[in-house]
Formats: structure tokens, C-alpha cells, sequence
């Protein structure tokens, strides 16, 4: 109670120390394409532009927009392929704009219509980024983050181990520590909840999501190397004045997430956003006398309050989540003492508190704000793993102060400002003590050029100084270029470091028993990431298609390697010594052959490869290559909605078991296999109802648990995952929405 009221006490000074934050004021809307028949249809792709300005934005797969304010300008120009140039005048910036486009006639009097894809790609950002739309996330029940990826070809989501039930993604081949998770633009989900932390995000609260590859802007911090994906969650002042969503699935997990906004006056806005969870069904599918998903119950509360004023807009924000996790076998009951000869269990209890605040200010001079973001989040960890005790706490303070400005005119745009990031941690693993306290201060500079919507020219540059690595210098470049109207070339090159929290981002080795051998101390992880990028877009019939190729190449300078190959009851750590590299090609292809209809087609290899032990092999456990066919339709009259997933993976690398008795030998690389999703969904006018099946075919990898029958033994391994570890799953629900 006592470190209640001091967490308590904390977040009160820096509330009055720091001003809520938002990087500067916007205008939000939504635009719609109004059909011959009468009816609307949001619009994907649509350009709004200041008059008179270069400033502009396009509007996501579900016609919303966000476009910065400038002062002295309220006439917006939105226009798009196909329907009448519109100049709106914006009376009232501070209140959700709704503008509807009319269809205009081309040549041979063809009228061109368009409908929304659940996701696009963004035609006006210099950085490769896919946008996905609250469309594309109910094609699945989508319960978490860790599910939100399934109709994506660009991110791979698998389980860590099959005891735990926790989940980490992979872009560009490589783990999702060295992509960058942005809670709305502020740094999320890093140490202690690196591993479980997708779980923490449900579903029905996020709005959309971005994945752009390679690094990011350098206005977001050092660590993104491989790619960025930030959520946005739902906003108040937006068109959804209530939600309830009520989920069940035939392993015995329920789930209620239900969210309320209220204009509490025409400045001032707020959200209240609660989900509750339970899954307490034991179930043994595979006969390995393992618990195949966990008994898990959370507990997830989130109130965000916004106020948007003529030039000052503020944003700030409370979440407490609370997860209490239970695994193991089948007999293994919640506090029992574990030893030969008794039930083998996995406990964990998770208390997750966030704060957040963000200010934004606008100045008289053209195109010129401040912003300023702070957040605080305390997330503790108890857990056991069999004989295992890992007992973590951290406290972590983020803070980033941002000027934008111009230099001439708004053609050329400046971004400069200082950043703050504070780890604290307090952490053992049974009677090693690994706490430590990282800090890193920082100054960067990003300077833009833009020519309209045909070439923009984007460069950065960071300096920060570590307290345990010393300073770092971190430049990052991007290029767009539009030879024409339909396409579209992106290229872009940067480096990324980052620290490795070690035990806290390897917890899936604890679902072993595996001796941890720390060979080295780590060091600063640092890598390069370069990568090219072609979008076409173009036209058969009435029908518009877009076909992106891309290749990115990541080569690190420095990793601290997680070396499982090297003895068959030891995991060793160690800094790299030699070459370790990623390459990664992928073409995907999106259409909508017939109205209503969504196709995505994609293909992907990966080529990753790590000195290990002195050898330059494969990376373990990571598939070559991934192939995608994602299908959707919407009847005319949308009363119906049939959703379909096909995923090809390929075959990898296993772990060297030379070291492992002859019987539990596995040989020398996993086959490819393939997994499929379908949903069917009824729509009505405030509600849907669907059901659905993951894993359609059952298919799953086959004794996912070395040792399953002697928990105890010194090769016991529940980490070496590489495929499903429970068969289909048929769910239903039910998702009510009240509009405003």
C-alpha cells in the first residue's frame, strides 16, 4: 500500500509539472463519396490541401482525416479521382469536419466510383507505411494486438513457447524487439512487457493501425530498426458515441470490452474504455498432459480527457491493467510447491499502471507549433516457471519536446527538438540480480523538402548519450519521388540502436530449463536498415489496383546473440562476433475486382542469417518465406460480410540437437504448412453479429514440448515453437454501436 501512494504521489507532481501534451493542433473529419444511387460510401486516398498552401493530407481506408491547423487559413481543397473538386470552408476547426464528394464525369462520360479498403497504402508519406483501418481489424475477432495481424502479410505473429501463451511478432524476419511499438506516437510495449505485452492492447479499443518498414523518423526516438508500428486507439471527439463487444470461443474464453464518449462541452472531450477477459477452461488437445492455452482473467480500465482549443490542444490519459496467468500441467494447481515428482507450472501476475499527458501549441507565424509529450508507466512482474522465480518491476518516463517551423516557405519544413527516455528497473532471476538504471538524453534535427505531392526529401539526425554505453549518433535519410500520378518510389536508409534487456525480452527460455550462461556483458545493439520501395497503382476497367514490391536489407553492427545452438541445456549470451543480416523481398498486390469485394495477395522471403558459435548459419526457428491470400465481401445491400485467410509458411531452421539423447531428436529444419482463418458477419444497422474459425485445418506442430513427460529433466524445452500449438478455435460475437 505504502508503494500505492508513492506511485500515487509521482504521477500527481508530474502532472503539475508537465502540461498535457499533444504535438500540435488539428482539424479531424471524414470524407464520403456520394453513390448515383444516393447512398455514402467513405473514400480512401482523398487529398485535402490548405488553399494556398502545401499542407496537406490524404484520408485512411475509412475517409478520416487529420490535418494540421495553420493560422489565417479555413479554405480546404479536397479532391479525389473521379469526383468533383470541392473547396470547403472550415467554420469550426475545433469540431469533427463530415464533407461529402459528388461524382464527376470523365471521359466517355464513365463515372468512377471507389470503395474503402480495410487497408491502404499512405501515398503522401516518404516513409514506406501501410495503414490499417478499424475495416480490416473485424475481419477477425481481433481480440488483442497479438491479433490484429492475421490479413497482414508485412508482420509474422507466433507464440514464444507452449506454456506461457505469450506472443511476439517478427518484420523483416527478425524478432519484434527491434521494431518500434508506439502507443500514439509515445514508445510502448519495450522491457518488461516486450514479451506478453500484445496481450495488453484489446481489440475493440484501437482505432487503426501503422506499419511503415525499415527506420523511422529520428523524431521518434533511436530504436527503430527494422520497422515502426503505432496504434491508434479510439478518440472522443470522434463519430462513435458508444461501443460494446462480447466475445466467446470454444476453448472456453470470454471477453466484454465496452467504451463511452462524452462531449462534456464543445471544447472538452472524454472516453472511458474498459475490457474484461477470462479463460478458465483446462484443455489438453495434443495429449502431451500440458495445458494448451493458459488460464488467464484480466482486468483493463482507460479514461482519456481532450480539449481542443483555437491554437492550444491538450490530450491526457490513466490506464491500469491487471493479468494474472496460470500454465503448465494438467494437475498443476495456482500456489502449489513445485518439485520431482509434482505438477509443473507457470504463474505470472502483472500489474500495469500508464499515465500520459501531451500539449500542443500553434503560433501566429504560418506552420510553426510546439509539442510537447510526457508518459510514466509502472509495470511489475511476478512469475514462476516451474522452479523458476523471475520477480521484475520497472518504471519507465518518456518525455519528447518538438518544434516544427519553416525556413523560406512551407516547401521547407523543420523539425528540432530534446527527449528524455528513463528505465528503472528492479530484477531477479531466482538469486541473480540484474537491476540497473539507463537514461538517455537526447537532441535531434529532421529537415523536409517537399514539391507538392511528387518529391519529398526527408533527413535526420540524433545525439544521444547513454549512462552505461556513453553518446550515439543516429542519422536516418528517406526519398519519395512520383513520376507520375499512379506511381510511386520510396527509398530510405538509416541506423537504429537499442539496449537489450536480456532476461525481461527472453522469458520464453525460461519455459526450459536451460541454464542461462552470460558470456559477455552486452552492449549497445546497433544496426543499419536500408530498403527500396514501388508502388503502382493503376486501372482495369472501373476498378483500381495497387501492386508494391519492396526490399529491405537490415546488417548489424553490433547484437547481443541468444545462442540455443551451442549446447542442448545452456542458452548463451554473447556479443556478435561477425556478420548477422536480414534480408527481406516481398510483393503484394491489393484490388477490388468487383464492388465490395477485397483481395490481397502477397509473397515474402526472408534471408536471415547469425554468426553463431563462430558459424554464419540460418536464424532458428524463423521461416524462409510467407505467402498471403486474404479475401473479403460485402454484400450490395452490406447485410452480409464473408471474411477468408489463407497463410503459407515456409520451412526453417531447428535448433543444433546433437547434444539431446537420440529419442528426442528432431532433425534439422521444420516443414512448411499452412493455417486458415474464416468469419462470416451479419451486419444490421447498430449492430453485427459474427462468428468465425482460426486454424481452420487443425493443424498443429507436433510435440511442441521436448520432455513433456519429465518436466524436471535437464532438457526439458518449451521454447522451440515454430508452428500452431492448439488446433481450430470457433468463436462468436456480438458488436453493438451507438453513433453520435
Amino acid at each position: 500500500m505504502n508503494h500505492f501512494f508513492k506511485t500515487i504521489v509521482l504521477l500527481l507532481i508530474m502532472l503539475l509539472l508537465a502540461p498535457w501534451a499533444q504535438a500540435q493542433a488539428q482539424l479531424h473529419g471524414q470524407v464520403f463519396g456520394r453513390n448515383n444511387d444516393g447512398s455514402d460510401e467513405p473514400l480512401a486516398g482523398v487529398s485535402l490541401v490548405w488553399l494556398g498552401t502545401y499542407v496537406g493530407t490524404a484520408t485512411d481506408a475509412e475517409g478520416k482525416f487529420s490535418l494540421r491547423l495553420i493560422d489565417g487559413h479555413n479554405r480546404l481543397i479536397v479532391s479525389f479521382l473521379g469526383y468533383t473538386t470541392d473547396t470547403v470552408l472550415v467554420e469550426h476547426p475545433d469540431q469533427f469536419l463530415v464533407h461529402r464528394l459528388t461524382p464527376g464525369v470523365s471521359i466517355d462520360e464513365v463515372v468512377l466510383t471507389a470503395t474503402a479498403a480495410g487497408s491502404h497504402f499512405d501515398r503522401l508519406n516518404p516513409i514506406q507505411t501501410q495503414h490499417v483501418s478499424g475495416n480490416e481489424l473485424r475481419k477477425a475477432a481481433c481480440c488483442n494486438l497479438s491479433e490484429s495481424f492475421e490479413t497482414n502479410a508485412s508482420v509474422d505473429v507466433s507464440y514464444t513457447d507452449a506454456v506461457t501463451g505469450a506472443k511476439q511478432i517478427q518484420m523483416l524476419g527478425l524478432a519484434g524487439i527491434y521494431s518500434q511499438l508506439q502507443l500514439e506516437n509515445i514508445p510502448s510495449m519495450r522491457g518488461l512487457a516486450s514479451v506478453f505485452g500484445l496481450n495488453y492492447i484489446p481489440g475493440s479499443w484501437m482505432e487503426s493501425i501503422q506499419i511503415s518498414k525499415g527506420t523511422a523518423s529520428v523524431t521518434n526516438g533511436f530504436e527503430s530498426i527494422t520497422g515502426q508500428i503505432n496504434v491508434e486507439l479510439k478518440k472522443p471527439w470522434e463519430d462513435e458515441r458508444a461501443h460494446v463487444n462480447i466475445y466467446g470461443n470454444s476453448m472456453g474464453a470470454l471477453e466484454l470490452n465496452a467504451n463511452y464518449a462524452l462531449n462534456v462541452s464543445p471544447n472538452v472531450y472524454t472516453m472511458l474504455l474498459v475490457h474484461g477477459s477470462h479463460m478458465g477452461q483446462r484443455a489438453d488437445h495434443n495429449d502431451d498432459g500440458f495445458i494448451d492455452d493458459p488460464l488467464s482473467t484480466q482486468y483493463n480500465v482507460y479514461n482519456r480527457w481532450k480539449y481542443m482549443g483555437k491554437n492550444l490542444e491538450t490530450d491526457f490519459g490513466l490506464k491500469y491493467m491487471n493479468e494474472q496467468r496460470l500454465g503448465g500441467q494438467m494437475d498443476y494447481q495456482r500456489g502449489a510447491q513445485q518439485q520431482l515428482g509434482s505438477p509443473y507450472g507457470f504463474e505470472v501476475g502483472t500489474h500495469r499502471f500508464e499515465a500520459y499527458n501531451k500539449t500542443g501549441y500553434i503560433f501566429e507565424r504560418e506552420a510553426t507549433s510546439v509539442g510537447f509529450i510526457n508518459s510514466y508507466t509502472m509495470h511489475d512482474h511476478q512469475s514462476a516457471y516451474g522452479q523458476r522465480l523471475y520477480n521484475a518491476r520497472q518504471h519507465n518516463f518518456y518525455s519528447n519536446l518538438i518544434f516544427y517551423t519553416y525556413i523560406n516557405n512551407t516547401n521547407h519544413n523543420v523539425s528540432t527538438g530534446a527527449s528524455l527516455l528513463l528505465d528503472a528497473y528492479t530484477e531477479r532471476l531466482d538469486s541473480l540480480d540484474l537491476s540497473r538504471t539507463e537514461w538517455t538524453p537526447g537532441v535531434f534535427a529532421e529537415y523536409t523538402y517537399k514539391l507538392l505531392e511528387k518529391f519529398t526529401l526527408m533527413g535526420g539526425v540524433r545525439l544521444d548519450r547513454h549512462n552505461r554505453y556513453g553518446c550515439f549518433v543516429t542519422p536516418r535519410a528517406h526519398v519519395m519521388y512520383k513520376p507520375w500520378e499512379w506511381l510511386t518510389l520510396r527509398a530510405s536508409v538509416g541506423k537504429g540502436y537499442r539496449s537489450p534487456s536480456t532476461v525481461a525480452e527472453n522469458t520464453s527460455m525460461l519455459a526450459s530449463n536451460r541454464r542461462f550462461v552470460f558470456d559477455q556483458q552486452a552492449r549497445m545493439e546497433e544496426a543499419w536498415c536500408m530498403g527500396l520501395n514501388v508502388v503502382q497503382r493503376y486501372t482495369i476497367g472501373k476498378r483500381t489496383f495497387s501492386l508494391s514490391i519492396d526490399y529491405y536489407r537490415t546488417n548489424f553492427v553490433n547484437q547481443y546473440v541468444v545462442d540455443i545452438d551451442q549446447s542442448a541445456t545452456e542458452v548463451h549470451f554473447y556479443n556478435l562476433d561477425g556478420p548477422s543480416y536480414s534480408n527481406s523481398f516481398q510483393v503484394e498486390l491489393n484490388a477490388q475486382p468487383l464492388k465490395g469485394f477485397d483481395l490481397v495477395l502477397a509473397y515474402r522471403i526472408n534471408d536471415v542469417k547469425t554468426t553463431i558459435n563462430q558459424q554464419l548459419i540460418d536464424k532458428p526457428l524463423v521461416s524462409r518465406n510467407k505467402g498471403i491470400a486474404s479475401l473479403s465481401y460485402k454484400t450490395p445491400l452490406k447485410k452480409w460480410q464473408f471474411d477468408y485467410t489463407l497463410q503459407l509458411h515456409g520451412g526453417g531452421r531447428l535448433p543444433n540437437m546433437d547434444g539431446y539423447p537420440a529419442e528426442l531428436r528432431r532433425g534439422s529444419s521444420f516443414d512448411p504448412f499452412v493455417t486458415m482463418n474464416a468469419q462470416i458477419t451479419k451486419l444490421f444497422r447498430w449492430f453485427d453479429v459474427y462468428i468465425g474459425v482460426e486454424n481452420l485445418t487443425s493443424y498443429t506442430q507436433p510435440d511442441p514440448i521436448i520432455m513433456a513427460t519429465n518436466p524436471y529433466d535437464a532438457h526439458f524445452d518449451a521454447s522451440q515453437i515454430w508452428g500452431p500449438i492448439s488446433g481450430a478455435k470457433y468463436y462468436a460475437g456480438i458488436r453493438m454501436t451507438i453513433w453520435k
